[in-house]
């Protein structure tokens, strides 16, 4: 399942490279005329780079007509590509396989870096180079492994100091399924930091291969042909001198090993240090030691640079198991000492984990009905990903219980013995609290402080005798800031044993409070800070105008309750068409002296509020948050406003 914009790019990217890596490996062998090394460093490197890599192909290496390839080939400019992909091709396997690896072990992204350097400088030194390439240098493996060290030294320093910081930044930037093997997102990210690798060591490689200490592309022939026998054709450029000595001392026995197979084969000496023609480079160009050092300097220099870079930025400490394919919602500030359990607090949940889809028109908080057990009350909860619908078209992957959002209301009476069984189905462990109730300590539901966390596919029962009554709610106490911003929350409503004491109403509605940030196709958890600001604002799960409308008739009384089920803001909620009375705070009923008029109250996270409300003149009458942001549908209003609306329709 795609769940980001860019799973759909990559997806098309891929097929873009398969193809591309079709038609290069049916060209190669189809009779490409160079080195089956050669061959095979085009197809993998159009494995990685797709498009780039059969563009890099058909430019630089494709013969354009028959007997033409050792001419095409030439150019310095192409010779250095050949140089770079052969590079490339080798050290970038290894660089993969080795993120690959690490990343299922759970290595820290520092340890995973180190790891990756040293597999990729081994599969390019030991086997690209010293291995595949042998036939073509001459002389034992181990010579060639001498031979290719420094060279290799270089051009795998180059690319790593691009590659290193563009992998580890992406990997742990906002969508950290980057560092999983097993998402689209990884491969994407790994492609592109080879591709920046490539760019940063071509220079370096143009370099090598134009002081003949690397070879570039190559010319390889059954049968010389005639024309290019005439023109001394190119076979590419030669691998590293022994100590910065002229090529002519070592160029030895080089023609005998390729038995003319090759182009100017007697340019593919063992050390070949020949010019493009087959000439010694002049004294001038020739390089030496000093180049040699200054310019392994530099590649080194770059590389330190590299790998120092990231942890300035992310926090390198942390392995593909801490973070959890973590997505973090634009402007979210992370840096260096960003705690992996921030991250996956603070992350978008994972669409893929939804378990069931509400129907566009689901009421959340709808009342409970419990069974009875011996005397005792019992309701079932249970906590699940779903996905809820808050406006038409517009839904939100979220944490529900009973899949609802809110949670079901439950209704007892003071009293009431009660049994609340709750499994839990989430990723992860929860808990739940009963918001201000008076009850035994292991019964009010702090994970780790009076109770275990409730672990997925667990479930405890809370039991306790009801002692109170007026308007309350439950909610998580797990991981909280993320969890009850996804909607982990429901009213409790406790009736009063004395009917005297209720407070007396014709009617009476519950208004449950939240804010939902939801950007780019996904649900984040709302939070005060950067990056976690909601944009989206619910009454009950919707947002006007998708809020229920309460109707009502002229001289009859509303009771409200203002419930703060909500995380991150304080609400001025404003009743039109006249003042209300405050008669309960807190599920404290405030006596008839110590009542108030008044026209709002501020809910904070946690606050309640009974407030009762005389309908006085027909129409339509708004209740409303008075901060207008909070009226708006991502800063958008629908007929009218949005977000914390509802409407009260008073009949004559």
């Amino acid at each position: 399942m795609f769940v980001q914009p860019i799973d759909y790019f990559l997806a098309a990217w891929f097929v873009l490279a398969g193809l591309s890596t079709a038609y290069v490996a049916w060209d190669q062998f189809r009779g490409n005329p160079e080195p089956a090394v050669m061959k095979w460093g085009f197809i993998l490197i159009t494995v990685y780079l797709g498009p780039i890599g059969l563009l890099l192909y058909v430019l630089a290496d494709k013969e354009p007509r028959p007997g033409t390839h050792e001419e095409f080939i030439t150019p310095l400019w192409k010779q250095g590509i050949g140089s770079t992909i052969h590079c490339v091709a080798g050290d970038a396997t290894g660089i993969i396989i080795a993120a690959a690896v690490t990343a299922m072990l759970g290595l820290p992204m520092w340890v995973d870096i180190i790891i990756e350097y040293i597999a990729g400088f081994a599969l390019g030194l030991f086997i690209f180079q010293a291995l595949f390439m042998k036939n073509m240098m001459g002389g034992t493996y181990w010579e060639n492994v001498r031979n290719s060290f420094m060279p290799e030294f270089i051009s795998m320093n180059a690319m790593m100091a691009g590659m290193a910081p563009v992998m580890a930044i992406l990997m742990m930037g906002r969508d950290m399924r980057a560092m999983w093997p097993g998402e689209l997102l990884f491969w994407g990210v790994m492609a592109l930091g080879i591709g920046v690798g490539f760019l940063t060591a071509y220079p370096f490689n143009v370099w090598l291969v134009s002081k003949g200490l690397k070879h570039g592309l190559m010319t390889e022939r059954g049968e010389q042909p005639k024309h290019a026998e005439a023109k001394g054709a190119h076979a590419g450029h030669r691998d590293a001198t022994r100590e910065g000595k002229p090529a002519s001392q070592h160029a030895g026995h080089a023609a005998a090993t390729h038995d003319n197979q090759h182009s100017g084969s007697s340019e593919h000496g063992r050390n070949g240090d020949h010019g493009q023609h087959g000439n010694a480079l002049p004294p001038a160009f020739a390089p030496t030691r000093t180049q040699i050092g200054a310019v392994a300097s530099f590649a080194t220099i770059l590389l330190v640079g590299g790998f120092a870079y990231p942890f300035m930025k992310v926090n390198m400490y942390l392995s593909a198991h801490d973070v959890g394919g973590a997505i973090m919602a634009p402007g979210m500030i992370m840096d260096f000492d960003t705690p992996g359990d921030a991250m996956r607090d603070m992350a978008a949940v994972d669409p893929r984990l939804t378990t069931f889809e509400a129907a566009p028109d689901a009421r959340g908080g709808q009342v409970l009905e419990p069974r009875i057990e011996d005397g005792v009350k019992v309701f079932d909860l249970e906590a699940s990903v779903i996905r809820w619908s808050i406006l038409p078209g517009e839904t939100v992957e979220a944490y529900a219980y009973n899949g609802q959002v809110p949670g079901p209301t439950l209704r007892v009476t003071e009293g009431d013995r009660v049994r609340i069984n709750v499994t839990n189905r989430l990723p992860e462990t929860t808990t739940v609290h009963w918001h201000g109730l008076i009850l035994p300590n292991e019964m009010d539901g702090p994970a780790e402080i009076t109770q275990d966390p409730i672990q997925p596919g667990g479930t405890y029962s809370y039991e306790y005798t009801v002692g109170q009554h007026g308007t309350y709610f439950y909610h998580t106490h797990d991981h909280v800031d993320r969890q009850q911003s996804l909607g982990l929350y429901g009213a409790l409503i406790i009736d009063p044993n004395n009917p005297a004491d209720e407070i007396p109403a014709d009617l009476e509605y519950t208004v449950q409070l939240q804010e939902w940030l939801k950007r780019e196709w996904l649900t984040y958890p709302s939070m005060p800070m950067e990056g976690g600001f909601p944009n989206f604002f619910t009454i009950n799960g919707k947002s006007y105008p998708e809020t229920e409308t309460i109707r009502m008739k002229i001289g009859q009384t509303l009771k409200v309750r203002f419930v703060g089920s909500h995380t991150t803001a304080i609400h001025p909620m404003h009743i039109h068409g006249g003042p209300f009375q405050v008669a309960a705070v807190d599920g404290m009923t405030l006596a008839e002296s110590a009542r108030y008029l008044a026209d709002t109250v501020n809910v904070a996270p946690g606050q309640r509020f009974d407030v009762l409300w005389r309908a006085q003149r027909p129409g339509k009458w708004l209740v409303h948050c008075h901060i207008p942001h909070h009226t708006t549908n991502n800063n958008v209003e629908t007929e009218g406003g949005g977000g914390l609306m509802l409407v009260i329709e008073v009949e004559p």
